[in-house]
């Protein structure tokens, strides 16, 4: 039985072209939107810091406020030009985990079995590294 053939009957069940279409718009839209903002970021960035020399003998890494999701949002927000790159980069990471994660739901609406154990263990994984792995 085809994804078309499932998917009559019933409004709560996507086919398989539903399923292709939906994914395909929303991996668009998160790189889209990722580029925007990083677009804008870069601008605030250029307009801030675009004339200061380089240190290339000190490495200094990320300000704490860039280290959580909730503070770059927060500085994004103001308009902080770090805190705007960085939830490009958040925005261009989440977006495949999106598309896992809506494909887990098509999966389970249209009663795949086999394919919401798999997608299941593919967000597993992916969460599992998104948040720091095991401790070590």
């Amino acid at each position: 039985m085809t994804g078309a053939q499932r998917s009559r009957g019933t409004g709560a069940r996507w086919s398989d072209d539903q399923v292709d279409r939906f994914l395909a718009n929303l991996l668009r839209a998160g790189v889209i939107a990722a580029v925007v903002v990083g677009t804008v970021g870069g601008v605030l960035y250029l307009g801030s810091y675009g004339f200061q020399p380089a240190d290339y003998r000190h490495f200094r890494g990320e300000p704490a406020y860039l280290r959580g999701v909730s503070s770059i949002v927060a500085g994004a927000l103001a308009l902080k030009s770090e805190a705007v790159v960085q939830l490009a980069l958040l925005l261009l990471i989440a977006t495949p985990v999106a598309r896992v994660a809506f494909a887990l739901a098509a999966f389970v609406l249209q009663r795949d079995r086999v394919y919401v154990v798999i997608t299941l263990i593919v967000l597993a994984l992916l969460l599992f590294s998104l948040f720091g792995g095991l401790p070590g």
